[in-house]
């Protein structure tokens, strides 16, 4: 490279100076030597090689002091490059009749150190213009440029928002420069986690390069602009006895610690940190929440519903009636939105509420009303009415032949609550029969059942008692020899219905062999009187009186 139309070396600093001695060597040369100018112009010399004897001298030059090489074909080369080793070299050859000279020039370049952002701020506030930091790059040469960059961007001068100032400092010992960049900003909220990091630009040996900083991102500090309240609930539905956690937030950086909390049917705010709990809540909690800065400069708020369900069952608890009783059953709810409302009677869900006009003994039992929101969750009512229908012994007693016509069963139908305890006895002798047998207690009924022989007429006892009556019922029943008959001994509605349909047969057989009598009846008078009418004719004809006359008393035998 040339500088001025002059052969230039480039050097890194505290690397070796090679500086080639660009003249031809001339006939009868005598020596070589390398010099360097002052300022002024002035020469000093710092190196001699006599061409014959081949021996190097190096002049007493106190900067340059064991850092000098001078090889054999005048290359001068100089240790551990100086900045003040930035100077106009001269090659000399020297014969007996001239001098030749070659000048030099020497260029050193050093590269900063990374740059560093020192001493920045803690935090920044906005609409304030505060010192961000310091960009700092040591030690170049020659001096270099510092710019500062915000995400990636040049940050440019801007009045009273972005106030750059650059001073650089050069070490007298070393002749290196040090850059220091100041950097004042007025941040905005925007500018939370921005990126701001310096580069430096400097000149090597090669031309123009750049080092960057590390990224630094500062602490923002904003005012809060807005207020929220918020309900804190692992449901998103509140219901009675549950906790309620208000938290009140702001927007700010960093955010507000202490807030004013405004509760329903509260004139004043209550001062708390930023949440605020009610435990075990009430519906009259129901309202409009609000929250606010203790200046009261900022609100927000927030309507909270407390649901709740009411369940009332009347009649509830165990109740007692009489069989035919009427009893009146009312399940009232009072709820914060629609229930939905189901009766459960001994673990079957029933498809009606219950109404007893006559209390019957199957409308006994385990009644539950249950009710639901089914929008909030684990919000669900329930009681219990346990019904005891409770009646006399009611007695039936039935008989009947069996079809081996060996025995006879009698049946005693019995109906109660409590259950009836059941006795039978022959009526006169007064004897207990212990060998009767009992159906399945269903619903207040059941039948207690005896099969005997009797070899003469008798007569049998039914006693049923319970804690209301004891009811006595007799039968009397034929010898074995006497075929007997009564209503089927296990009757339902089912049988009944059986019955029914046969005796309407029976009835519609007997009425149809009476019309069939009657019809026949009529035919045979019909056919009478026709033939009486013939024999008349007959008798005018002939004449025959007497034979008339028999005729006629055989008419009025076969009317007869």
């Amino acid at each position: 490279p040339l500088a001025l139309g002059l052969y230039t070396v480039n050097a890194v600093y505290g690397d070796t100076i090679t500086m080639p001695c660009r003249l031809e060597v001339p006939d009868g040369l005598m020596f070589g030597k390398w010099k360097y100018e002052m300022p002024n112009g002035s020469p000093v010399f710092i190196a001699f090689r006599s061409s014959t004897k081949k021996n190097v001298q190096y002049d007493d030059v106190p900067e340059y002091k064991d850092r000098l090489s001078l090889s054999e074909n005048y290359t001068l080369s100089i240790k551990n490059a100086r900045i003040n080793d930035e100077k106009r070299f001269v090659c000399m050859l020297v014969t007996e009749d001239d001098v030749f000279e070659e000048p030099t020039i020497v260029k050193v370049f050093k590269q900063p150190s990374q740059p560093e952002i020192l001493h920045q701020a803690d935090f920044l506030e906005t609409e304030k213009l505060q010192m961000l930091g310091e960009c700092v790059a040591r030690d170049s040469y020659p001096e270099g440029n510092v710019t500062w960059y915000k995400n990636g961007r040049v940050l440019q001068p801007v009045e009273e928002v972005v106030v750059i100032n650059l001073q650089k400092i050069v070490d007298k010992s070393t002749g290196l420069f040090t850059m220091t960049s100041s950097l004042q900003y007025m941040p905005t909220k925007q500018d939370a986690n921005a990126k701001f990091t310096c580069i430096v630009t400097y000149y090597g040996p090669s031309g123009q390069k750049t080092i960057q900083s590390e990224p630094v991102v500062f602490d923002v500090h904003y005012p809060t602009e807005k207020v929220t309240i918020q309900v804190l609930s692992q449901s998103s539905t509140v219901k009675e006895g549950d906790n309620i956690t208000l938290k009140c937030s702001g927007n700010g950086n960093p955010p507000p610690q202490e807030f004013l909390f405004y509760i329903p049917g509260e004139t004043e705010g209550i001062r708390s940190s930023d949440t605020y709990v009610m435990t075990d809540v009430r519906r009259n909690a129901t309202g409009e929440y609000k929250c606010s800065l203790t200046d009261k400069s900022m609100m927000d708020s927030t309507t909270i519903t407390v649901h709740y369900l009411d369940l009332q069952l009347t009649p509830s608890g165990e109740v007692t009636k009489q069989i035919g009783e009427a009893l009146p059953v009312s399940c009232t709810i009072s709820s914060s939105r629609n229930a939905t409302v189901f009766w459960i009677k001994d673990n079957t869900r029933m498809q009606t509420s219950p109404s007893f006009s006559s209390l019957q003994y199957q409308d006994a039992g385990n009644y539950i009303c249950e009710t639901t929101l089914q929008e909030v969750e684990g919000l669900k009512k329930r009681k219990t009415l346990k019904l005891i229908v409770e009646g006399k012994p009611q007695i039936k007693m039935t008989k009947k032949t069996n079809t081996n016509k060996m025995s006879k069963t009698i049946v005693c139908h019995v109906e109660g609550f409590p259950k009836p305890a059941v006795q039978w006895t022959v009526t006169g002798s007064g004897s207990i029969i212990n060998k009767a047998k009992e159906t399945k207690y269903v619903n207040g009924k059941f039948s207690s059942k005896i099969v005997i022989a009797p070899e003469e007429n008798v007569t049998l006892t039914c006693i049923a008692e319970n804690e209301l009556e004891r009811t006595v019922t007799s039968l009397n029943v034929s010898a074995i020899n006497i075929p007997e008959y009564d209503e089927p001994e296990d009757r339902n509605d089912d049988n009944s219905e059986k019955v029914n349909d046969q005796a309407k047969l029976i009835v519609g057989i007997v009425v149809g062999l009476l019309l069939a009598a009657l019809v026949a009846g009529v035919v045979y008078w019909l056919y009478v009187k026709k033939s009486k009418t013939a024999s008349k004719h007959v008798d005018k004809d002939l004449g025959n009186i007497e034979e008339n006359k028999k005729l006629e008393e055989n008419n009025h035998k076969s009317e007869t």
